[in-house]
């Protein structure tokens, strides 16, 4: 509503000719105006409250139950007990609680859609509320209408009894009865209050102009109405201290509506009283606007706050998660913004809406995408479980085994491609692993208590792989010719061969100490480059014999360097062709690709070797 104009003049300041004293109720019109209340201004408060009970209704139902409840016990009161705002705002609240209810359904399980009994009868008892309402409107209408006709009716007889002029005096008691019966009626559409009021004023006014009573009607008459507005001042007075501003502010006005109604009092306590009531009014509206514009700072604090929350939330990049980890992570961080924001007050009516519904549609989108997630992966989750089951089924299969060559080298890959399966639903994890992990250990057991065997066949291996390492030494000291040098290294190599297995512990440091004294003789009797990578090659695959897959993975590697170098090579060619030598730097430049097109072709046959000595260690 608008403010009290505190600078408002007394009545009789606008009137031209001075009472008459001898006229009884010559002042009876009033000595001061009340400022009149604004239609749309009551509206913001209303739309203020509206928004502090329509946010505290949300967060009070918890559940569409819960807002049919409410609305069956609103459909129980009279239509004048709530409003059609009321009304939108139980539609709002269910449509979103039962939306949530079924994207908690969707994330669970999908189900067929089915007939939701709870919508059917809120749907039912919302049209009978209208229909209530709607019957209550038309009554206050009709009611409203009623009270204008018989008001208007009333300034109509007012405005004869002052035209007879002839009998004013006599009519006085039935100008009393007329004024009394236009304040005790009702209230009028708000567009006419204000025009029949004044209406009502100057009918007053003009009666009082010819009305002829003694002095001591009209003494009387100021005393009685000095009493009453004495009692107004005071309650205007105690609102000024009045905790809840608004009921304050609210019931100024029906203090003022209450003061026009008193007629005038003495002249001489016209301006005092009205100024005394002015004050209080002014104190109590200034606190009424202080508390709107503190309102309106904490505001918009909250509406920076929300702000904020929607731009973290909707900066979080979910589109590359891939594990259910990594969701409910992120699940927990979209969780704790939505606590976050519970905390925050209201913004503005107008921004509290758009900012909630910015923030609900980001957590939506999250939690669509999770579901979305949930459902893509569960044939995927079905596979892992598969594969892991065969692997556990194949593991306690093989662990009898005493091929322990074969069944080692199974165990490992099964070992590895377990680590390449993805996750599996939860409550079959551990169980499955345990399985696998016990046959696993299983096997490893038996074949460690049947190897304590072999200890004695490896030390001795050992020593004779030691004897070679030291004939290979001894080839560099005794002058011994190259030749005769280069055969004695190919047979020590065969020997080297043809021994088996060493303690695990010594094969790195007993190889590398092998291929160092081999290479340090070829080193000593300036063997051929080509030929000692060969020699070290051919060692190399010789580790690698009887482990297929990496004999395969070595290949592979030689056949891709070889395709590579005959790429190469055709590319040379070709260029070869286009080239011409018409100067010394042409000349230069194929001279140089000649010698390149001759070391490919040379590496190409030393891969060539290469894959042939893999192939015939391929069993």
């Amino acid at each position: 509503m608008d403010m009290l104009d505190p600078t408002l003049a007394p009545e009789e300041q606008r009137q031209a000719q001075p009472v008459n004293e001898a006229s009884a109720e010559a002042a009876a019109i009033p000595a001061e105006q009340a400022v009149e209340p604004q239609p749309e201004a009551e509206l913001e408060v209303e739309e203020i409250m509206s928004e502090g009970e329509e946010l505290a209704e949300a967060e009070a139902a918890d559940t569409p139950e819960s807002v049919l409840e409410a609305a069956e016990a609103m459909l129980a009161l009279d239509g004048s007990a709530f409003a059609t705002d009321d009304i939108r705002r139980l539609r709002q609240r269910f449509s979103m609680l039962q939306k949530t209810v079924e994207t908690s359904e969707e994330e669970s399980e999908p189900k067929a859609p089915e007939v939701d009994p709870v919508a059917a009868r809120f749907v039912e008892v919302v049209e009978q509320l209208r229909a209530k309402k709607a019957e209550w409107t038309a009554a206050e209408e009709a009611r409203r209408a009623a009270n204008l006709e018989r008001k208007n009716a009333i300034i109509a007889e007012i405005i004869a009894l002052a035209d007879d002029t002839d009998n004013v005096n006599r009519t006085f008691p039935r100008y009393r009865e007329l004024q009394d019966e236009f304040n005790a009626l009702g209230d009028v559409d708000p567009t006419e209050d204000t025009a029949v009021w004044k209406r009502f004023q100057e009918a007053r006014e003009r009666y009082s102009d010819n009305l002829k009573i003694n002095k001591e009607l009209r003494d009387y008459d100021f005393k009685k109405n000095l009493a009453e507005k004495e009692v107004l001042l005071a309650e205007a007075r105690g609102l000024t201290t009045e905790e809840d501003v608004i009921a304050a502010y609210r019931r100024l006005q029906d203090l003022h509506n209450k003061w026009r109604q008193i007629g005038p009092v003495a002249k001489e306590l016209r301006d005092e009283i009205w100024n005394n009531f002015r004050d209080a009014s002014a104190e109590v509206n200034k606190r009424y606007q202080a508390f709107f514009e503190a309102r309106k700072a904490r505001e918009a604090e909250n509406e920076a706050a929300k702000t904020a929350l929607c731009e973290r939330l909707e900066v979080l990049d979910y589109s590359g998660l891939k594990t259910f980890a990594a969701w409910e992570e992120m699940t927990r961080t979209i969780i704790g913004l939505q606590e976050e924001w519970r905390t925050l007050g209201y913004a503005s009516k107008k921004m509290n809406r758009s900012l909630f519904a910015r923030f609900r549609k980001g957590c939506d989108a999250f939690f669509a995408a999770k579901a979305e997630f949930y459902r893509t992966t569960r044939d995927e989750l079905a596979n892992n479980l598969a594969h892991k089951q065969r692997l556990a089924d194949e593991a306690e299969a093989l662990k009898e085994s005493s091929d322990w060559r074969s069944a080692t080298e199974r165990f490992v890959a099964m070992q590895k491609e377990w680590k390449t399966i993805g996750a599996i639903p939860k409550k079959y994890s551990d169980a499955l692993w345990k399985r696998f992990t016990e046959a696993c250990d299983y096997f490893f057991d038996r074949k460690k208590k049947a190897g304590s065997g072999t200890r004695q066949v490896e030390a001795a291996n050992l020593k004779a792989k030691r004897e070679i390492i030291g004939l290979l030494e001894a080839l560099m000291a005794d002058g011994t010719e190259k030749e005769t040098a280069i055969n004695q290294l190919k047979e020590l190599q065969k020997r080297w061969q043809g021994i088996g297995h060493v303690p695990f512990r010594e094969k790195d440091k007993l190889y590398e100490a092998y291929r160092s004294a081999v290479d340090a003789v070829r080193a000593h009797f300036a063997i051929a480059e080509s030929r000692a990578r060969r020699d070290r090659f051919e060692a190399s695959v010789q580790q690698l014999e009887g482990d297929n897959d990496k004999l395969y993975r070595e290949r592979e590697r030689l056949v891709r360097a070889l395709d590579g170098r005959r790429n190469e090579l055709r590319t040379y060619e070709n260029n070869l062709g286009f080239l011409q030598s018409k100067s010394k730097s042409g000349d230069s430049l194929l001279r140089d690709m000649s010698r390149r097109i001759e070391r490919l072709k040379a590496d190409i046959a030393e891969i060539q070797e290469k894959i042939k000595l893999v192939d015939e260690k391929i069993s």
